[in-house]
């Protein structure tokens, strides 16, 4: 076939004489060059007269990186001369498409290549045409182009079994995939790697190290690839030493430079809770990409070290590494924790600025970002803008509106799920029932626990019935919750135990709750909230001799009190309050404002609830207790900070105390503030002196 020349534009540079050619194979040569090079080829006759040099120039521009050069390579091998044996074309082809992402041409272009006579597939060919299979997750191409491997007699051939293995474990048949890699004798380490890579993305990490486990044990090369995917097992289910050793192989052997590796060490460590050696590890790196800054935050978010997460995002800001939408979702859930309304609404405009894609993950955090900051409305719509949802989805918003006191919201949003066709999951029904159990809708909630295992096979956790005694103890139900947990058929734990003790706090049932704090001591001995609730009820019908026993046994079992603790967001800081707090620099100006405050919402009727102060002290040193809550130093600083008329947000670590909830609902009135009040059960939304949980908490 005779030799087409290209369009004298591509092959020539105006701008500069192209320098003189040298004729040796040009694999190597600057992708700039590749026309001048192609031309001069075609004039010394070489392009035609050698296959090697026609082969060596359609490489250099199938391998260099720019989009353009892969095209020039197509047209190259389009009109090109046709070489006795063209397969060794077809896979540098092939091997481009793969590079570039287009599986999708790699596989037409080897359909193409079986309807010519004159080129036939060697091992590299077929090895191409699977891994294509593997990233288009077509196992039933996949299978066919096995056959036609096996008819060739190429499937004792390394390239191809690891190939297959591979594709079989990314299209999720892994057992088919351990089939053929326990059938081959002799294991490389290309193919222990292609069964770990499989393991790995489905998700089996308990496999992925077993298989490692078992490399040692055969004395099985490995290599970087290897480790890599092991660390990234190690770190998913927490196995700390297999982890210490990978990292001493890696620091013994002097890998840690490779940075991918170093990535994922970093993860592994922070992911086993040893954030010391993962942040020690990452700022050791002499180059840091969005995945290791990524996998650092994510450890401090998952340790619930939130707010080291965020100032290490701060820093990596200043780093000039643009975060991804891994990264922004580690953000937004250590926003959510620390209720930083402000930090987070940053990240939401990011996203919207770079345009990032709303995934299932990064809009369902947003979802949930906004609904633990108590802005629910913003919430809905994060969800409405989504492309796409899943249950996790649908899941987060209907655990929001129950937490914000939109119970009977929840159950509407949950109809509408199934009308959908979403299919709830146990978490989903954990929301459903917290939702009826902060609207005290009873029957609804007795309802939905049946439903759970009638219409959807769902077997209920300790969870599902800690939901339904908190949903019967609010009511006021207590001798039922209490028949409730004799009868269940898991053995309660001290969650439900508390959620009991709680309840006759409220509802001042004394046999009930001291049977409950038996319970838990039995369990738990160490937790001081729960004597201090006895305690309460004892107080509350007047026991005082027995509430102040309980003190005292406390005292003398060494349990302290936990502190209150409120946080609150302003510039994008967060600020944090302690109960009697006597360390923030502006310490007189609060106690000032806290005076001021207490003052006017006296006039407006307040009067202090000292029942669950200590009872050593007089009354008026009671007043001064209470006023000093975590809760009102907060407000009195937002109040002291914020413009008038901002709404002002925190988060408490307890329970909102009977006292606290009664004075922010008259300081939202008295200073026509909107008070958002995060506690560990709830939201409260504060507004013209009424609480959006209607005193039902």
């Amino acid at each position: 076939m005779a030799t087409a020349v290209l369009p004298a534009a591509a092959l020539s540079t105006p701008a500069r004489a192209a320098p003189a050619p040298s004729h040796a194979p040009p694999g190597r040569a600057d992708p700039r060059h590749l026309p001048q090079l192609h031309a001069a080829l075609i004039k010394s006759g070489e392009l035609t007269a050698s296959p090697k040099s026609f082969h060596s120039l359609l490489e250099a521009a199938a391998q260099a990186a720019s989009p353009a050069h892969l095209t020039y390579a197509v047209r190259l091998f389009r009109l090109g001369p046709r070489l006795p044996s063209s397969a060794p074309c077809y896979n540098v082809l092939m091997r481009a498409f793969l590079h570039a992402g287009r599986p999708d041409d790699a596989l037409h272009l080897f359909v193409e290549m079986l309807d010519e006579a004159s080129a036939c597939p060697d091992q590299h060919t077929i090895a191409c045409a699977i891994k294509s299979c593997s990233r288009m997750c077509a196992l039933d191409v996949g299978c066919g182009v096995q056959a036609y491997a096996i008819k060739l007699g190429l499937m004792v051939d390394r390239f191809v079994l690891s190939s297959l293995v591979h594709m079989y474990a990314s299209c999720g048949d892994v057992a088919a995939a351990r089939l053929l890699f326990d059938a081959v004798e002799e294991k490389g380490v290309i193919i222990w790697n292609s069964i770990i890579a499989g393991y790995l993305k489905n998700g089996d990490w308990k496999e992925v190290v077993e298989m490692f486990r078992r490399m040692l044990e055969v004395g099985a090369a490995f290599d970087e690839v290897t480790l890599m995917s092991v660390a990234t097992a190690c770190g998913r289910i927490g196995d700390a030493k297999l982890a210490k050793w990978i990292a001493g192989y890696v620091g013994e052997k002097g890998m840690v430079r490779n940075r991918n590796l170093a990535t994922a060490l970093v993860d592994m460590y922070a992911k086993c809770g040893e954030l010391r050696e993962a942040r020690r590890l990452f700022d050791g790196m002499r180059s840091r990409d969005v995945v290791a800054w990524s996998a650092m935050i994510s450890g401090y978010t998952q340790a619930d070290q939130c707010r080291e997460a965020l100032a290490l995002f701060g820093e990596m800001q200043l780093a000039e590494i643009e975060p991804n939408d891994v990264t922004m979702v580690s953000v937004l859930s250590a926003c959510a924790v620390l209720g930083a309304l402000e930090t987070g609404k940053w990240v939401h405009s990011y996203i919207r600025r770079k345009c990032l894609p709303l995934t299932t993950v990064l809009g369902t955090a947003l979802v949930d970002f906004y609904a633990k900051c108590g802005c629910i409305d913003s919430a809905v719509e994060a969800f409405e803008s989504m492309p796409v949802k899943n249950s996790w989805t649908w899941t987060a918003l209907i655990k929001g509106m129950a937490s914000n006191g939109r119970g009977r919201e929840a159950l509407e949003l949950f109809s509408s799920m199934r009308k959908a066709s979403i299919e709830p999951t146990d978490v989903t029904f954990i929301g459903v029932l917290m939702a009826c159990s902060h609207s005290c809708l009873v029957e609804e909630g007795r309802w939905h626990f049946d439903s759970m295992t009638r219409d959807y096979g769902i077997k209920p956790r300790v969870e599902h019935y800690g939901c339904i005694v908190d949903l019967l103890g609010r009511a006021g139900l207590i001798d039922e919750a209490y028949q409730f947990i004799k009868t269940m058929p898991i053995e309660p734990n001290t969650v439900i135990w508390r959620a009991l003790l709680s309840s006759c706090t409220v509802h001042k049932n004394v046999e009930i709750g001291e049977e409950a704090l038996k319970q838990i001591i039995s369990l738990d001995p160490g937790h001081s909230g729960d004597y201090i609730l006895l305690s309460n009820i004892y107080a509350s019908v007047g026991r005082w001799k027995d509430a102040a026993m309980i003190r005292r046994e406390m005292k003398n079992r060494g349990i302290e009190k936990t502190p209150g603790c409120s946080l609150i967001e302003l510039d994008g800081a967060v600020f944090e309050f302690f109960a009697e707090d006597s360390d923030h620099p502006q310490l007189r100006e609060i106690y000032q404002k806290v005076e001021e405050m207490i003052d006017k919402i006296k006039i407006a009727g307040y009067v202090p609830n000292t029942a669950d102060v200590r009872l050593d002290v007089d009354e008026y040193e009671k007043e001064v207790s209470v006023s000093h809550h975590s809760e009102k130093l907060a407000i009195a600083f937002g109040l002291m900070k914020l413009h008038p008329g901002a709404t002002i947000r925190l988060s408490k670590n307890l329970r909102v105390c009977t006292d606290c909830h009664s004075a922010t609902k008259l300081i939202s009135k008295v200073y026509n503030r909107e008070i958002v009040v995060r506690d560990r059960n709830r939201f409260h939304h504060f507004k013209d002196g009424t609480c959006s949980c209607n005193d039902y908490w």
